[in-house]
């Protein structure tokens, strides 16, 4: 008699062999290495690219990704660097530093780092050098490379932390400054046109004597200081140096046709509002990508003409900052043709307003005077709704002057003389996007501030193009052409 349990149970047995005979296959199959030919490894990049590198110091590190995308084990034969222990590059490999490494597992669907850096040695070469190598991946007996490069540069290497006698520095290299450089009482550091200076995360500029910065309108004989960082990562972040410090000691500085620009605090300067030259003469500079503060100043003398003072600002952590121009204390200030402008991004939450004025020197108050013709003071996003915020304490000698000016305010504030100015309008720049960190403040055809500034001041604007004669100049520090 045919017995229907047991051919039920038999049934289920004859499948729970299959499910295991099936399941051990196909753990076989994943357990065992692809040899096959035509594997390839999938590679993040086939080129890694280093920025400008300056030399012996080296870079940061870099990597890229190594994924196994087959469902079995591949076994790298080998992975080498090939210029060996003589590249200026070295990498690491699952943690571990060498220049070949063999017999890699790497799991099915699993993936693993190859980090990479570069050290470029000196060269006689003063222009910027490429420096090449590659890392070859073997793999079943196929190859596949990484190819190497970096942009080394020559520079001089300032370590001495003070300067103590009259010094010029010239464009022949860059200067690269290691630790904070002091310049001493009396003394003249003078640099010429088309000078780069880089200065590390921790070296500021102390200018107890005299610094002059001579630039000239082109970009390639203007004068830039910046931060040491030129990797993709850091090289337009805010706050890569500290900035330029100019003491009470200090007298006679200049800054002409240069850049400060991704600094902590960019430019202060403190003491002798009543020397008959400026403590700092500013002229056709641009202070941006400041972190905390452009232009700070503590009752002093200042001039500045033909100035670009923008993207400025975070949340003002030392308690005065996050302004484009942040003036303390009073002091005497002039200010002809300047763009004063933030727009909020993901670096600059322009909290605080473009430009603060005071004249608290936190136990008294002390004379102020400013003067602004022809400038634009503007800001956009954020949570400044004031531009412009000003704060008068005692009955100490008291001028705040604004003429042929644009400006951009919720209510004016007191204490304060606007003449023939532009409240609360669009200044049209030429073109602006935040998200791709492309500020031109250049002015469009239709901006209101064409055609309205006050005649009389420098008759070139920042760019060294001329302004009109006979007809009244733009605001700001270009002239649309």
């Amino acid at each position: 008699m045919f017995d229907v349990h047991y051919f039920h149970r038999m049934r289920l047995a004859i499948a729970f062999i299959l499910s295991v005979v099936v399941f051990s296959l196909g753990s076989c199959k994943k357990d065992q290495l692809l040899t096959s030919a035509d594997a390839k490894l999938t590679l993040a990049t086939e080129l890694l690219t280093f920025d400008t590198v300056f030399t012996t110091v080296g870079s940061i590190t870099k990597s890229f990704t190594v994924v196994n995308a087959y469902d079995q084990p591949l076994n790298i034969s080998n992975i080498q660097l090939m210029g060996g222990s003589s590249s200026a590059y070295s990498i690491n490999v699952n943690g571990s530093s060498g220049t070949s490494f063999s017999n890699i597992r790497l799991n099915a669907f699993d993936s693993m780092y190859v980090f990479v850096k570069v050290n470029i040695n000196p060269g006689s070469s003063n222009l910027p050098f490429l420096v090449k190598d590659s890392i070859r991946f073997t793999l079943n007996g196929n190859t596949q490379q990484v190819q190497l490069q970096a942009y080394g540069q020559n520079a001089r290497f300032i370590s001495s932390g003070r300067i103590s006698s009259n010094t010029t520095w010239n464009n022949t290299l860059p200067y690269v400054i290691v630790k904070p450089l002091t310049i001493d009482n009396g003394i003249t550091l003078t640099i010429t046109e088309g000078t780069r200076i880089y200065c590390n995360a921790t070296a500021p500029i102390i200018v107890n004597g005299t610094l002059k910065a001579l630039g000239k309108v082109y970009d390639s004989t203007r004068i830039t200081f910046r931060g040491d960082r030129l990797d993709e990562t850091y090289k337009d972040y805010p706050g890569t140096w500290p900035g330029i410090v100019f003491n009470n000691s200090s007298s006679n500085n200049e800054l002409r046709y240069t850049n400060v620009l991704n600094a902590y605090q960019a430019v202060i300067a403190q003491g002798n509002p009543n020397d008959a030259t400026p403590k700092l003469t500013l002229f056709s500079c641009q202070i941006s990508n400041a972190y905390d503060v452009g232009l700070l100043a503590f009752n002093t003398k200042i001039v500045a003409e033909n100035c670009l003072i923008s993207q400025v600002g975070n949340d003002g952590e030392t308690g005065l900052g996050g302004s484009n121009v942040l003036i303390a204390a009073g002091g005497n200030y002039t200010f002809n043709h300047c763009s004063i402008v933030t727009y909020a991004n993901f670096y600059q939450n322009h909290k605080q307003p473009a430009l603060f004025i005071s004249n608290n020197s936190g136990s008294q108050s002390l004379p102020l005077q400013v003067q602004m013709d022809n400038c634009i003071v503007y800001g956009q996003g954020g949570l400044a709704t004031d531009e412009i915020v000003v704060s008068k304490t005692g009955n100490t000698a008291f001028s705040i002057q604004l003429r042929n000016c644009l400006y951009k305010v919720k209510n004016d504030p007191a204490n304060v003389s606007f003449l023939n100015s532009l409240k609360n309008v669009e200044p049209l720049f030429d073109s602006i996007s935040t998200s791709r960190q492309q500020y031109n403040f250049r002015l469009r055809d239709e901006s209101p501030a064409r055609n309205a500034g006050l005649a009389g001041g420098p008759i070139t604007d920042l760019d060294g193009l001329p302004r009109p004669a006979g007809i009244r100049p733009d605001m700001g520090c270009y002239e649309k052409q």
